[in-house]
């Protein structure tokens, strides 16, 4: 990565939300996905293994970060597709499914707006307000519909 890009991405982690840093690890994930894609198509085994390996490493530590006391449905389903992405990511790298990796890059863009919405909707909040809007959990009724339904891509 240049320099120009490196400051640019040190600069969004820094000042970011916290939802804002879940973003920006799914388009890490996004990123991955579609590297591992491009790599898969050029036969480049090196590159697809290094950009199917950070793709599970940033999913995994999405749901390591999981708060399944506060989060409680949507953070079970948001582990349970964090299950099936692994599985899906592993069974490509092992199986060369291209069209998979893309499908699941779909499902991660779909979540990211849902959870670039949520940051717009908690950014709205007034600081005294932030304890009546959250348990009115505005975050969680946008995240619900970002969810994509559990499936294996392909089948």
């Amino acid at each position: 990565m240049n320099d120009a890009a490196r400051v640019y991405r040190e600069s969004a982690v820094r000042y970011a939300s916290p939802v804002g840093l879940v973003v920006i690890l799914y388009e890490e994930v996004i990123r991955s996905l579609r590297r591992a894609h491009h790599a898969l198509q050029q036969k480049h085994i090196e590159q697809r293994c290094q950009s199917l390996t950070h793709a599970i490493e940033v999913v995994g530590y999405l749901q390591s970060v999981l708060d399944f006391e506060k989060g409680e449905d949507v953070a079970a389903n948001l582990s349970k597709f964090y299950n099936l992405a692994r599985k899906i990511i592993v069974e490509c790298n092992q199986t060369g499914n291209g069209e998979k990796l893309l499908s699941l890059a779909a499902d991660f863009s779909n979540l990211t707006q849902a959870w670039q919405k949520v940051d717009r909707e908690l950014g709205q909040i007034s600081d005294g307000d932030f304890a009546e809007q959250a348990s009115a959990r505005i975050p969680v009724r946008s995240l619900q519909t970002g969810i994509p339904r559990l499936r294996v891509h392909g089948s």
